[in-house]
């Protein structure tokens, strides 16, 4: 039998899926173009990555909030992997540290600014945890396992419609 994922948790992880590389890379960009301090790459092209890095936090801010709501409640049982538990756990410090960060910082060069540093941080655990989630899942499930999170089928009881029952249902069985 083919393993199956619940759909809102699809949904919210093929959210972060996109979002959070695309963060990761502008913020790759933003390093590059205004920090460089530990080797910056010469091909970084010019763009204001700050605001682009600043407008995909803004997505995943919401995003990051509702996938840790459902990791917290629903998903509970697969945080005792700490594959799994790492990569939201970075997730959190990323998003964190950035709503805390004043975007002008570096572009005044003020690099040494605590909150700068643990994201910084973040940035790399995110990058370390998301490789260590893959490559668990894969060595777990392989790639049946990574495929069941884009299959777009759905099983009686789990369409959008049931999962405000669902988060109620596992509210009342007392979590």
């Amino acid at each position: 039998m083919r393993p199956y994922q619940p759909s809102l948790l699809r949904l919210l992880h093929g959210s972060m899926l996109l979002l959070v590389p695309a963060a990761w890379l502008s913020g790759l960009m933003v390093y590059c173009r205004h920090d460089g301090r530990w080797g910056a790459l010469g091909w970084a092209p010019a763009g204001d990555w700050i605001d682009i890095h600043g407008t995909l936090a803004v997505l995943i801010w919401p995003l990051a909030l509702l996938f840790g709501v459902y990791a917290l409640s629903l998903g509970r049982a697969r945080l005792r992997r700490a594959a799994n538990a790492a990569p939201l756990l970075a997730l959190a410090l990323a998003v964190g540290s950035g709503k805390l960060m004043d975007e002008n910082w570096l572009r005044d060069g003020q690099l040494h600014q605590p909150v700068y540093s643990l994201h910084l941080l973040a940035w790399l655990m995110i990058a370390g945890s998301v490789l260590w989630h893959a490559i668990v899942v894969l060595r777990r499930g392989g790639t049946a396992l990574a495929a069941s999170m884009l299959r777009p089928e759905l099983r009686t009881g789990d369409q959008p419609q049931h999962w405000p029952g669902q988060l109620i249902g596992w509210w009342r069985r007392g979590r």
